[in-house]
């Protein structure tokens, strides 16, 4: 597998005014990703890991610095730009799950697509076989209130899947789940970084990042340790 400089951060800075306060959360990170890594961000609360993450998922802008994506500038990028980017190149896997109670797991899964101008017949093609792939042939027809957490999680990152992104960002995905949920979610994240998906993981939990190839620990906005996996 071809493996390319998918992310490279450069003295990234973000700033918040708070009041008459500027609150620094992130202090010149600079970081580069290969495509195909699978990398755990750890650090206590309030060190900046999902500062982060929103930034490399065009969620939020830096307040300075360069952040390329795929070689291509992104804090140059209009909204609807980086609204395009987000949809098109990046997965989003979140901690509450974030589903639409009144939909099933099948009409949640193809809501990226229907923002993608994806007509409904192809929607539900493509929505199909990724719940499938995380397992979930028999409950696509059924609403979250019908599904365990962890069935739960896994409708949330074939959501994530749906548009076929080469990135795919994980804010604790484990959190609300118990552990033998929580390692079947880990399985499924794992089965797609050996696919070629590249994977970020923001945890607290050592057991996750045991799992990862790569760990890079924050510490009051900054990269205090970042160490590869042998």
């Amino acid at each position: 597998m071809h493996r390319f400089i998918m992310i490279e951060l450069s003295n990234i800075t973000k700033t918040y005014r708070m009041g008459e306060v500027d609150i620094t959360v992130l202090s010149g990170i600079s970081l580069k990703v290969q495509s195909g890594e699978l990398i755990a961000i750890m650090g206590p609360s309030g060190s900046g890991k999902s500062t982060l993450m929103n930034i490399i998922g065009c969620l939020d802008r830096p307040t300075s610095g360069a952040y390329h994506f795929e070689s291509r500038e992104i804090s140059t990028l209009s909204d609807d730009e980086l609204a395009a980017v987000r949809n098109s190149k990046i997965g989003f896997v979140f901690q509450t799950f974030n589903l639409l109670p009144r939909f099933s797991a099948l009409k949640n899964v193809e809501v990226p697509l229907i923002y993608s101008g994806v007509p409904a017949r192809l929607r539900r093609e493509r929505a199909v076989p990724v719940l499938e792939q995380v397992g979930l042939s028999d409950r696509m027809h059924h609403k979250p209130t019908e599904l365990s957490g962890g069935q739960q999680q896994r409708v949330a990152i074939a959501r994530a899947l749906v548009n076929n992104p080469p990135l795919l960002l994980a804010d604790e995905p484990t959190g609300n789940l118990d552990s033998r949920s929580g390692s079947e979610v880990l399985d499924i994240l794992t089965g797609l970084n050996r696919q070629g998906v590249t994977i970020m993981i923001v945890t607290h939990d050592k057991d996750v990042a045991a799992r990862c190839k790569r760990i890079i620990n924050l510490k009051d906005g900054q990269i205090i340790n970042d160490q590869v996996i042998v």
